[in-house]
Parts: C-alpha cells; sequence; structure tokens
C-alpha cells in the first residue's frame, strides 16, 4: 500500500519520539522507505522545526517532551487563510505536517479575500470544537486593518499567520508568525549590487499583504544601501496587463540604463520573460531578473533566481506556538516571530546559478 507524504513524515516523527535519537539509514529502514526519500522528508521536517540533524542522526528538538506531546494530542486548531493557492498551500502544508506530529487536528477555513468574510469563517470553525485559531485576517494592502477588537475577543487563542498588526491595533497583543519580507527584498538587491548592477526596478502586484510588504522593503532597502530608487512599476492582474509591465521594463532599459529587476511575483514573473523576450531582451544577458515568492520559479526558462520566503517553516512555527500558548496560557509573552526567506540563485540574474540558497 503506498502511503503519502504526510503518513510517512508523522511515522518518521514517532519513530524518532519513541527512539530519542536514530541514525538515519535505520530510520529508513524502520519506516520502510529509501534513505533518499527519508533525507527529503527529514530535511522538510527539521526546516519546519520538528526534527534536529546532526551528523547522521536524527533527534528530537530540545524544547519537546513526551509530557508536552501528550497534552497536545486531540487538539483542534482551527486555520483560516484568504485564499488556497500555491502560497499558502505551502503554508498550511507546514501547519498541517505539524498539527500531525503533535497529535493535534488542523480544520481549515477559507475566505475570499474579503474582510467581511472573516468573521462569518470563524464563526463557522469555531462550531468545531477548536481550542486555538491560526488566523490570516483579510486586512487592506495599504495597512488599514480596521477594527480588530473581534480578534482580541474570540473564545480561543489567536495566532497571526503571514500578518503583522499595526502597534496601535487591538491584534498588536496577539502572537503573530511571519516572514520577513523587507530582508527578502534586501537579500535580491544585495545579489544584485554584487553583480555589478548600480540600480534595480520593482515591478509589483499591489493588490495583496505580501504585495505591500515587498514594497515597503524595496523602499527600505534602496536607502539601506544608498542606491538610486525607481518609480515602481505597477502590476495588475498577471497576463492581462503584462504587456504593459513588460514595455515599461524594456523603456527603463532602453533610456535609462537598468539592467537588473526585481519582480512580485513567480506568475508575473514567468509570464513577462518571453514578453521581453519579444522586445529584444534576453536573461540574464540583456537583463538580470530575480522573482519574489519561489512557488513555480524554478520551472521557468531560464529558472528564475527567487526569493524565497519559509512557507513551510511559517506554518509549522504558528502551529507550534500555538501548542505553547495553550500550554502556558498567559504565562507566556506574546511573541512576533519573524522567519528569514532565502534567495534561491539560478541562472536568470547571471553570476553563480547554482540554484542554491545565498
Amino acid at each position: 500500500m503506498t502511503i503519502t507524504a504526510e503518513q510517512r513524515r508523522a511515522r518518521i516523527l514517532e519513530v524518532v519520539r519513541e527512539l530519542g535519537s536514530v541514525r538515519v539509514v535505520d530510520l529508513a529502514e524502520r519506516v520502510g522507505s529509501a534513505p533518499v526519500t527519508v533525507r527529503r522528508d527529514i530535511a522538510a521536517l527539521a526546516d519546519g522545526g520538528l526534527l534536529r540533524r546532526s551528523h547522521g542522526t536524527v533527534s528530537l528538538p530540545l524544547d519537546d517532551s513526551p509530557s508536552s506531546a501528550a497534552t497536545d494530542r486531540n487538539r483542534v486548531i482551527g486555520m483560516l487563510v484568504p485564499t488556497v493557492g500555491p502560497y499558502f498551500d505551502e503554508v498550511i502544508d507546514g501547519a498541517r505536517t505539524a498539527a500531525t506530529a503533535s497529535g493535534a487536528r488542523l480544520v481549515l477555513g477559507i475566505t475570499s479575500y474579503e474582510a467581511a468574510h472573516d468573521r462569518a469563517q470563524v464563526a463557522q470553525l469555531l462550531d468545531a470544537g477548536l481550542d486555538g485559531l491560526l488566523l490570516t485576517p483579510n486586512w487592506r494592502p495599504d495597512g488599514e486593518v480596521g477594527d480588530s477588537t473581534w480578534v482580541r475577543e474570540l473564545p480561543v487563542p489567536a495566532v497571526l499567520v503571514e500578518r503583522i498588526a499595526p502597534p496601535d491595533s487591538a491584534a498588536a497583543q496577539l502572537d503573530s508568525v511571519g516572514s520577513d519580507h523587507a530582508h527578502g527584498v534586501l537579500l535580491a538587491l544585495r545579489h544584485l549590487l554584487a553583480l555589478g548592477h548600480e540600480s534595480v526596478l520593482l515591478a509589483a502586484r499591489k493588490d495583496s499583504w505580501t504585495a505591500r510588504q515587498v514594497r515597503a522593503g524595496y523602499a527600505e532597502a534602496v536607502r539601506l544601501l544608498g542606491i538610486e530608487p525607481w518609480p515602481v512599476i505597477d502590476v495588475g492582474r498577471p497576463g492581462l496587463e503584462s504587456e504593459s509591465v513588460a514595455s515599461r521594463i524594456a523603456e527603463a532599459v532602453a533610456h535609462d540604463g537598468v539592467r537588473a529587476v526585481l519582480v512580485h511575483n513567480d506568475r508575473e514573473a514567468i509570464q513577462l520573460s518571453p514578453l521581453l523576450r519579444a522586445r529584444g531582451l534576453r536573461l540574464p544577458d540583456d537583463l538580470a531578473l530575480i522573482s519574489y515568492d519561489d512557488v513555480f520559479a524554478a520551472l521557468a526558462a531560464p529558472p528564475l533566481t527567487a526569493v524565497a520566503p519559509p512557507k513551510r517553516a511559517v506554518g509549522a512555527a504558528a502551529l507550534q506556538l500555538m501548542l505553547r500558548r495553550l500550554e502556558a496560557g498567559p504565562d507566556l509573552p506574546v511573541h512576533h516571530v519573524r522567519l528569514l526567506p532565502e534567495l534561491k540563485v539560478r541562472s536568470s540574474c547571471g553570476g553563480r546559478g547554482t540554484d542554491k540558497a545565498a
């Protein structure tokens, strides 16, 4: 019988919990899977903070213990996300894997990027008998969160996921786990400067929370690096306005001497590549391009260098923080956790195209 990756990883965690520390080769034999497959699973679980790797052996994180694992069993954790798509698919997968490893059950709710739908979906999730809630509210891209008092009045603890509450909002006192997108933009610009580029364009969406963080990160990065800022090229609906975006990039290359661009997100970056080529711009010879998200970037032609937010690790860390909150209650200080993205260097920006983190 073929088992899923989720079932195999849950079995790996069971064996490690039983033995405490185990060699990878022995673990593969116990799980009944090829060592190369088990090593990939171990890497994913370690990235999510669920395992520790050291010199060919695997063990539990230092703060994991049988007593805490027993407490977490039968917990029901709700998770509300604004959409199911490639980005949040990975966040959900990280939370699901962490829940399975802890014996908790994850219950998913989905809204449609409309703030008015949040409360109705949360109410429906609460009917499932939740112990806690992982919440990604539909806050406006301009940073306006509206009335967040209802979030503070929930009957169960809540952890914000991929959201940063303004300091003056009621939600600021909630735990939160998210990607540090400003750091991701800074990584991209530093890499392009190291390749000899003196300025970098940004072409970005403006209709999502992540897009706002990327835009703010660009403004901060050019200030920190002391390079010339350029007006952001607005990316509208992917595929419908890509021709206009490609024309504006080509114009900046022809008239302003710009040779590097950061594009949010992968879908737009992949669609731009042939449009830029039609305008005489080849990647990376004429233009260095870095994508932001790293969902599909490696599948492009050429493969795109990309900023990779730690999506699965965010989901896992949020679930683990929720379980800690349920265990400790108000004695645990409020946590605002920011995980750093990586830069996956491929061939679209020249230099070292090895598909490794930089």
